[in-house]
């Protein structure tokens, strides 16, 4: 793999095949109200768990009656956190909306954390994750 650092690529095995991040969700607060225009905060707290540093983003996915203004049109958003040193935690939040569609029950949200080799276009790995936003 010496030759291939010459130009400019890396071995990325140990990424491909380990979780590079630890991932922990917090809606603030617990519950958006239905039927009406309300907000709650989504925070996301994203960890480095590898030994090299990564750049990383994340992308957050809302069912069809939630939105991320408070028209509920945007249904999906990328945060672009930057390189995240080894072991370095970083805390993203994300306002979600809802509307005079948003029926009570509980809505799954998809969060999925990228860690990007080069530029943001090249995926090298990513985790998922799910958590329940309760509508009351």
């Amino acid at each position: 793999m010496g030759l291939f650092n010459l130009f400019g690529k890396k071995d990325v095995s140990e990424l491909v095949n380990n979780s590079p991040f630890r991932l922990a969700t917090v809606w603030v607060p617990y519950t958006l109200q239905s039927n009406r225009n309300s907000s709650c905060a989504l925070n996301v707290k994203i960890k480095n768990v590898m030994q090299e540093p990564l750049l990383t983003s994340i992308v957050v996915e809302l069912p069809q009656t939630l939105g991320f203004e408070k028209n509920v049109f945007t249904k999906e958003r990328e945060v672009r956190i930057g390189e995240l040193m080894p072991g370095e935690e970083k805390e993203v939040n994300v306002e979600v909306f809802g509307g005079m569609k948003s029926d009570p029950g509980e809505y799954t949200v998809m969060i999925t954390a990228m860690a990007h080799y080069r530029d943001y276009g090249h995926v090298i790995n990513a985790v998922k994750k799910r958590t329940l936003l309760k509508v009351v």
